[in-house]
């Protein structure tokens, strides 16, 4: 074995110039975004990073679960930093507003279904989608 993998055989992140600044762009915004929108805002803050080292220092922050990604109405994907804890999203379909929340029916709910079918170490994905107030106001103002 080499240093660059560890006791997994996955290879260790290194943290490059270009890794550290996804994660600060990353950090510097609440809402979702794709990996084109990142890139496009490192661009213009004068990083030189190109589109394919942006996916895949997201895909490493997603890994290590420093980044939260899902998928859009649309398919593509979009990321955004969230806290480490178990969460689910609630992002506007008009602005990309995203709010963290909590599902204690839902964590209720996936156990028991888990428990019934014998199934252990399940995981879940939640997100909601809808118009944050801001946008309905907007609509409502057109």
């Amino acid at each position: 074995m080499n240093d660059s993998t560890v006791t997994t055989g996955k290879p260790v992140s290194r943290s490059t110039r270009q890794k550290r600044a996804v994660e600060a762009a990353m950090s510097a915004s609440d809402d979702f975004r794709t990996a084109q929108e990142i890139h496009e805002a490192l661009r213009r803050d004068g990083e030189s990073v190109g589109l394919a080292t942006v996916y895949r220092a997201l895909q490493t922050l997603a890994d290590q679960g420093q980044v939260d990604v899902l998928k859009t109405d649309g398919g593509e994907a979009v990321y955004r930093s969230c806290s480490r804890s178990h969460h689910h999203h609630l992002v506007c379909r008009r602005c990309g507003r995203t709010v963290e929340i909590e599902g204690p029916a839902v964590e209720r709910w996936a156990s028991a279904q888990a428990r019934e079918h014998g199934y252990a170490d399940v995981s879940h994905t939640v997100e909601l989608f809808g118009t944050c107030p801001a946008c309905q106001a907007d609509a409502a103002g057109d």
